[in-house]
């Protein structure tokens, strides 16, 4: 059997996986799994991108010898190179405050029309753009001669390649999505040079070989380097009348097209046209996932996570409901305060124990997730008949029973592991081991994973009226 690992780093955790391909087959065995802590300095947030680095390598090692390698992770955050090659200090994460006070500057001054029409981007506070732009004066930029997002350092550090995978460029607002490379104009105007930003590559392309960090001689290879990009891939859709919920920190929900979507409506709707592999178009909204809950399970010392969804699953619905995708959500600490905090600014009555709490945070994002799909389907034009929830959240049975309920539609659960999947296939297409297009290697994933299907309960109604109240 041929075999690939997928270097997979999420916002909470990083794993190394190793999938086996042959006969029909496909095996994924996670090599080894490490926590992506992040760290206060200095009043900044940063990311330990050397303890990750380190994971990297390790889980590497105990892979043992592969075909190849791929990498994914989440979206905008990066590393400055200087002329030597040399990292300008930790990575700033997305999260930090940094941008707060610049991205509406930014958007005005360069126009939010101009910005969708070129890059098609959803605004959030945290994009690249927003990031550099809060960085302008900073020595480190000044110093800086190329930068990396997150996959493309990583691939830097094993292959010594510089470039950057166009899946995660897209997310940029940087990225001109009809074009499809970097928008020197804009990025002109904002006041960065267009040399900071390194060639392009897609996914398939072969990086390079590895360098002597690691035991066994193996090449890196392009993927979907943005996770849900290569999530996209591992869903096990027939057809094209599909949503998708890549459901974790964050919820990814959209439907997957041939072209962008670039409409003043669509913008309005803060509607994201992010770039897939094989050329297609990730049209989607940005929702804030299992953030709330993680943030409060963190906040309660990290109890019993399935008894308290037993728990949360006899509460009564609709207790209390907040729109999930407020900004007030977004830094970490105090989660349950302030969710209970906004029940309190709404009229509601806060929840009154951790089941309550939880329930809530399930409520309100299945009611998110109905927004989402709803709106994508609108404005896409795409009939969606079925919706396929991967990833973490594909564990969490109340999530997709409500999920279902809310969007008055079947839900498709699993594979949770869809990012390394994708990531895994798309090397695998690329050394010859399978062939085909995105359709082929859906098939390949509904031949091998079981998946399971929660069935919409009700008529919508009371889906209809908590909308209402919420909106």
């Amino acid at each position: 059997m041929n075999a690939y690992a997928a270097v997979d780093l999420g916002a909470s955790s990083g794993r190394v996986v190793v999938g086996r391909l042959g006969a029909g087959r496909l095996d994924l065995t996670t090599a080894h799994r490490f926590t992506n802590e992040p760290v206060r300095a200095g009043g900044t947030l940063h990311w330990d991108v050397l303890s990750l680095w380190a994971g990297v390598l390790k889980g590497l090692a105990v892979a043992g010898p592969v075909d190849s390698v791929g990498i994914d992770s989440w979206a905008v955050d990066y590393g400055l190179l200087d002329s030597s090659g040399a990292l300008l200090g930790n990575p700033v994460h997305y999260r930090d405050g940094r941008t707060d006070k610049v991205w509406r500057v930014v958007a005005e001054r360069l126009g939010e029309e101009r910005l969708y029409a070129t890059t098609g981007l959803q605004q959030l506070p945290f994009n690249t753009l927003y990031q550099l732009a809060a960085a302008a004066d900073s020595p480190q930029l000044g110093a800086a001669r190329h930068m990396l997002l997150m996959p493309d350092l990583i691939a830097y550090w094993l292959t010594g390649e510089i470039g950057a995978e166009e899946t995660n460029a897209s997310t940029t607002q940087l990225y001109d999505v009809r074009a499809r490379g970097w928008a020197t104009g804009l990025i002109a105007d904002v006041g960065l040079p267009v040399g900071l930003f390194p060639p392009l590559r897609r996914p398939g392309e072969r990086i390079g070989p590895v360098r002597a960090e690691l035991p066994y001689a193996t090449e890196v290879v392009a993927v979907g380097s943005h996770d849900t990009a290569s999530a996209v891939v591992g869903v096990p859709a027939a057809g094209a009348d599909f949503a998708y919920i890549s459901c974790g920190t964050w919820s990814l929900v959209g439907v997957e097209l041939d072209a962008p979507v670039l409409t003043e409506v669509s913008r309005l709707a803060n509607f994201t046209n992010e770039g897939g592999v094989d050329g297609t178009i990730r049209y989607l909204r940005n929702v804030m996932g299992l953030w709330l809950l993680q943030e409060c399970l963190r906040s309660w010392g990290d109890p019993d996570l399935p008894a308290l969804l037993a728990a949360a699953a006899e509460v009564p619905a609709f207790g209390a409901v907040v729109d999930a995708d407020d900004p007030v959500f977004l830094p970490p600490g105090e989660m349950p305060e302030r969710i209970a905090a906004e029940c309190r600014r709404t009229g509601q009555r806060p929840p009154a124990d951790r089941a309550a709490v939880v329930r809530c945070i399930m409520d309100s994002l299945a009611l998110a997730h109905r927004r989402a799909v709803r709106s994508a389907a609108a404005l896409s034009g795409r009939d969606v008949r079925v919706v396929h929830l991967v990833g973490g959240g594909a564990r969490n049975a109340l999530l997709c029973q409500l999920t279902a309920d809310a969007c008055g539609l079947p839900v498709l659960a699993g594979p949770v592991e869809a990012t390394a999947v994708g990531n895994v296939l798309v090397q695998a297409r690329a050394g010859g081991a399978v062939r085909g297009d995105l359709a082929a290697l859906r098939d390949l994933v509904r031949a091998t994973h079981e998946l399971r299907r929660y069935e919409p309960r009700g008529d919508g109604g009371a889906w209809d009226v908590l909308e209402g109240r919420v909106g």
